[in-house]
């Protein structure tokens, strides 16, 4: 049994880890297989278990999600991950939760919109500024050159990166003119009103998986092609789609599933905004998961 540390994580690469999102849903994996995560209530918080198997492996995350624990100098999410053989079903390794969460959930995004990304240098907006943040500025700079990037913040003196306020007339000028704008928050209301943005404008939303929260508006997703990993899991777990929904902006059958739009069953049309909106499933993370211990035996 190996532990892969977080560095071992970040050794795959970010172009690698969206190349392993792409082979996995065109070699035939279908999210609609995949088990739905369960919480586990707990006297200080709660588990979230998230199991999943493939045909060449089998894994689960044990997140940790404790609400006290900024306030005694440590992380609300915590998490690590059981790889297991597909047929024997021991234990091969275990791998920094933490770190495969960073580097899968911008893979998935930019997995699902890079058939949209000029080749060009891109004008990306990204409102939020921690992990996730940083993690989908990377992994388009892995993908495409990047042109201008922007962080949006309510308190720029307290982001760890270059940021402007979000309720600035600049933060408007650069969310008016970006390609690509990237929520990851953990706002419960929109961001910002989505009449501003170009028409062919993609916007990832990560940072909301409870139906009663979101970063987006109905606006933008009745207007929009919104591409969701699986329709079953959106309606239950994500709020700017269910929300969405419940105004009338928007029927389960618009969305999109993103197998389809990876394998091409689906084109997505380039005259009008694209939404990909993600709550994570735990697929994601054994398709990671097994491309890092891959690299890393490869490597021995």
């Amino acid at each position: 049994m190996k532990y892969l540390d977080a560095a071992a994580v970040t050794a795959l690469g970010h172009r690698a880890a969206v190349q392993a999102v792409l082979d996995a849903l065109r070699d035939g994996l279908d999210p609609a297989d995949d088990v739905a995560r369960a919480p586990v209530a707990l006297h200080s918080g709660q588990f979230l278990l998230m199991p999943s198997q493939t045909p060449d492996a089998a894994g689960i995350k044990v997140v940790t999600v404790a609400p006290d624990n900024p306030r005694r100098g440590l992380p609300r999410i915590q998490g690590v991950y059981l790889l297991f053989d597909q047929d024997t079903l021991t234990l091969q390794a275990v791998i920094d939760g933490a770190a495969l969460t960073a580097v899968r959930t911008p893979a998935v995004s930019v997995a699902c919109l890079l058939g949209r990304l000029p080749e060009s240098p891109l004008d990306v907006v990204v409102i939020g500024a921690g992990p996730q943040a940083v993690g989908h500025v990377a992994t388009l700079g892995a993908v495409r050159p990047l042109g201008c990037v922007t962080y949006l913040v309510r308190e720029p003196a307290r982001a760890p990166v270059d940021a402007i306020r979000i309720d600035s007339d600049r933060a408007l000028d650069k969310l008016g003119t970006a390609q690509v704008v990237v929520c990851a928050t953990s706002a419960r209301t929109p961001l910002f009103d989505s009449r501003i943005l170009r028409s062919d404008c993609v916007v990832v939303a990560i940072g909301s998986h409870e139906p009663d929260a979101r970063e987006l508006d109905t606006v933008l997703l009745a207007r929009a092609t919104v591409v969701v990993e699986d329709v079953a899991t959106a309606l239950r777990e994500a709020g700017d789609v269910v929300m969405a929904i419940a105004e009338k902006a928007l029927s389960p059958g618009d969305l999109v599933c993103m197998r389809d739009v990876v394998t091409d069953a689906v084109a997505v049309p380039d005259d009008r905004p694209m939404v990909v909106k993600t709550v994570g499933m735990s697929w994601q993370d054994l398709v990671i998961a097994r491309a890092v211990l891959r690299r890393h035996e490869g490597g021995l």
